[in-house]
């Protein structure tokens, strides 16, 4: 395992093990339709405060054939995706699979759905068979990994034939060339690339007051400043790169053909 993977391994096993609220159920940046171009997602009451985390899960997974489906989540974090996606798309079966075994326990504590399971793994060395999975899903996760290549690469490995890889994550605008060449080296097809840094820019300034709220209600003092950036708060430089565009927000889906 490289450093930098080890580096992340260590901050989300602290997030796990420190930040224990059930609450807190996504960490991604969220997605916000731009000037009513999308009718609202709809949810149930009590998904209702992880409104622009879901909405990110809703635009990669728009189109996407999940009912009946095995679906795989790499990257689960606090299991709130996974949930989503088991108890509304109508899956088959739901594996959340995540590097930390903190937020692994977390999400075996906290989260339910129909078929839903959690287990401990890496992305680059899948701990499942080949062809396993209709749909494998990575939301904001990719940007830790130390291959990308490698990852899709096992992406490719448990997808049946026909299968779908639905992606999103942040990168530097020099990067997204490359980032879509990364993600068909394996030989999976593009269906569908798109930039929706508008969109989660967007999600970011609608959250941010409950955002902040989080960081300074369960976030240990010592290290709020650190966290401030992680969780894209106004007046970070995180943020100010999404505002700038030199960091782009992308999402992709791609299919297995053989």
């Amino acid at each position: 395992m490289g450093l930098r993977q080890l580096a992340w391994r260590a901050c989300y096993e602290l997030l796990g093990a420190r930040v224990r609220q059930p609450e807190w159920t996504f960490m991604n940046y969220g997605f916000a339709p731009v000037d009513g171009a999308a009718p609202p997602l709809v949810l149930d009451p009590a998904d209702e405060p992880d409104r622009y985390g879901i909405g990110l899960y809703a635009h990669v997974l728009h189109g996407v054939a999940v009912a009946g489906a095995d679906v795989l989540e790499v990257g689960s974090g606090r299991g709130g995706g996974a949930s989503w996606v088991a108890r509304s798309l109508g899956p088959r079966t739901t594996t959340g699979v995540d590097l930390a075994a903190s937020a692994v326990a977390l999400s075996r504590r906290d989260r339910r759905g129909p078929g839903l399971r959690f287990v401990q793994g890496d992305a680059l060395a899948l701990p499942f068979d080949d062809a396993s999975f209709d749909v494998v899903l990575n939301v904001e996760s990719s940007h830790c990994y130390p291959s990308v290549e490698r990852f899709v690469a096992e992406v490719h490995r448990v997808l049946r034939p026909g299968g779908t890889f639905a992606w999103a994550d942040f990168r530097g605008a020099d990067d997204v060339a490359v980032t879509r060449a990364q993600l068909r080296s394996s030989g999976l097809a593009p269906v569908r690339e798109d930039d929706v840094t508008a969109e989660v820019l967007h999600a970011l300034r609608l959250d941010d007051a409950r955002r902040a709220a989080l960081v300074r209600d369960w976030i240990p003092r010592p290290v709020q400043p650190l966290f401030r950036p992680f969780a894209g708060l106004d007046g970070t430089r995180t943020h100010d790169r999404f505002t700038t565009g030199a960091t782009r927000y992308l999402s992709a889906v791609l299919v297995r053909e053989q």
